[in-house]
């Protein structure tokens, strides 16, 4: 009996081990899908064909469109590119317009680290950590498989963030898996 305590106190660190810590993220993982370079959007606008196609956005995050030439959409949502470009062709080009837009394509994800094959890949909506995992041929054999590190763009700045594989990813993100340390 007395060398209970001494055991309870030997065996305390451990018992942090087994539970689970709600997860942190400093990458966010709300809000609206924005706009930028690489992403192809289908605009539509009702009563003119011609008009209707898909527009690819630029290095500066602009659509060359027809008629008015380039109307800024990086950072906007396909809502506020809808509105950018009512607003544009309604100075002085169509009385009233309607405009829809989009997502066509959205731009590609990165991937490096412990995997397969490493590089860039087409982005397909609700994709996590796993499923670009599985896009990039899985896991190396030295492979950490318990998480990754994601870096994205918010705002002017890249945060980084170390997250489990059920973590939901966007286009333009760079995930990085490490190497396990036995």
């Amino acid at each position: 009996m007395r060398w209970l305590p001494i055991l309870i106190v030997a065996l305390m660190p451990l018992a942090g081990c087994a539970t689970t810590r709600p997860a942190t993220y400093l990458v966010e993982t709300k809000g609206p899908y924005q706009l930028d370079t690489g992403d192809s959007v289908r605009v539509t606008v009702y009563g003119d064909a011609e008009l209707s196609s898909t527009y690819r956005v630029d290095d500066a995050g602009s659509i060359a469109f027809p008629l008015v030439g380039p109307v800024q959409v990086r950072g906007t949502t396909t809502t506020g590119a809808a509105a950018r470009l009512a607003a544009a062709l309604s100075n002085g080009f169509m009385r009233n317009p309607n405009v829809a837009v989009e997502v066509a394509e959205y731009r590609p994800f990165f991937i490096q680290g412990e995997i397969a094959n490493a590089g860039q890949f087409p982005y397909v909506y609700g994709m996590t950590v796993r499923a670009a995992i599985s896009t990039a041929g899985g896991f190396s054999d030295t492979a950490n498989r318990d998480t990754a590190v994601v870096y994205r763009r918010q705002g002017n700045e890249m945060a980084k963030g170390v997250v489990g594989l059920d973590f939901p990813i966007f286009p333009g993100d760079t995930i990085v898996i490490e190497e396990r340390w036995f």
